[in-house]
């Protein structure tokens, strides 16, 4: 099997925007898109997914933030790296925005405030880190993460964060392999009424 590496384009959203949820659940009841877009149809959460894919350029989960791995011509996984000095909040609500949610948005994302890290905006934030599950455990995102970090060398970067929930230990261990190390806890009583989880992790890495 020969895997490719390749930065994602339009063709790539409904795959994207099924990656994206597939990400956010994690095997939570709801995840974070259920939660800011008040629903748990699949159908509903893809359509707005794919807009959200395609809405502000600097919106932290613009289509063109992600790399896809493809199986010949088949979308297997992603990744997302984005820089957060310009993927910023304020950004990000007006994606949302875009989308169709109403001011009630910025209320729910600030009830996740409290899970919120101070964010060097010298680091490259990676996330929507997934894969097939028939495609688990042949090194596609071993492949993508190299691929990412070689990017971010070449833009400067030397270290990357990504954030993992607290009780996630399979999503650690397979971070602490490519060598990330947690930095930093967040304990937070709105995220696990909200989620089920106690909080997350903030993870990082110097290349």
């Amino acid at each position: 099997m020969t895997i490719k590496i390749e930065k994602a384009t339009l063709e790539d959203v409904p795959f994207l925007a099924t990656m994206m949820l597939q990400s956010s659940r994690a095997g939570k009841a709801i995840g974070l898109f259920d939660y800011l877009f008040k629903s748990s149809d699949e159908k509903r959460l893809l359509e707005k997914l794919s807009w959200l894919l395609q809405s502000t350029k600097e919106c932290y989960c613009h289509y063109t933030n992600f790399l896809v791995a493809k199986n010949e011509k088949e979308p297997v996984g992603t990744l997302c790296s984005y820089e957060p000095r310009i993927a910023t909040k304020e950004k990000f609500v007006e994606a949302l925005q875009q989308t169709g949610c109403d001011e009630s948005v910025v209320e729910r994302l600030d009830r996740l405030d409290p899970c919120n890290f101070d964010i060097n905006k010298r680091t490259l934030m990676f996330d929507f880190f997934e894969e097939k599950e028939e495609y688990v455990d042949v090194g596609i995102l071993k492949a993508l993460m190299q691929k990412s970090l070689l990017n971010a060398r070449l833009k400067g970067y030397r270290i990357a964060q990504t954030i993992v929930e607290i009780g996630s230990l399979e999503s650690l261990m397979f971070y602490e392999k490519l060598g990330f190390a947690p930095k930093e806890e967040r304990r937070c009583d709105s995220y696990k009424e909200i989620f089920g989880r106690k909080g997350v992790t903030l993870l990082e890495h110097e290349f």
